[in-house]
C-alpha cells in the first residue's frame, strides 16, 4: 500500500495555543514586571470563573513550554533574605507571544461573529 504524502497542512502559532496557554500568557501580561511563577498562578486562579483548582505544576510546566516555544522569555533574579536566598524567575511576553495571542483572539472573534450568546442547546 502506498500513501500519498503530496499535501502540506500548515498551522499558524495561534491555532496551536490552547485555552490554558492563552490564560497563562495573559496572566503574564497582566502581572507586568511582577510576572513570576506564583504571581502568574494567582492571576490564572483569579481569572477562572469555576471553582476548579489549578496546580502550581501545571502553570510552571506551561510557562516552561511557552518559553521553549519562544512565546515567553525569562530572567532569573537573585534571592533575597526574605526568600532565604532562593532566586525568582520573572517572565515577559515576546514579540512572537504577542503575535500568537493577537492571532488567537482574531481567530476566535471571527468564529464568534453571528453566533447567538448566550448559547442554547440545539434541538
Amino acid at each position: 500500500m502506498t500513501v500519498d504524502r503530496s499535501y502540506v497542512y500548515i498551522v499558524g502559532v495561534a491555532a496551536l495555543l490552547g485555552t490554558f496557554e492563552q490564560i497563562v500568557l495573559l496572566a503574564v501580561v497582566a502581572a507586568g514586571d511582577q510576572a513570576y511563577g506564583r504571581a502568574v498562578l494567582r492571576a490564572v486562579e483569579a481569572s477562572l470563573t469555576t471553582d476548579r483548582s489549578i496546580s502550581a505544576g501545571s502553570v510552571y510546566a506551561t510557562l516552561d513550554r511557552l518559553e521553549a516555544q519562544c512565546l515567553l522569555a525569562s530572567r532569573l533574579e537573585r534571592g533575597t533574605a526574605a526568600r532565604r536566598g532562593r532566586a525568582r524567575r520573572f517572565y515577559r511576553l515576546t514579540h512572537q507571544g504577542a503575535r500568537a495571542l493577537t492571532e488567537a483572539r482574531t481567530s476566535l472573534e471571527r468564529m464568534w461573529r453571528g453566533v447567538r450568546w448566550p448559547m442554547e442547546a440545539m434541538p
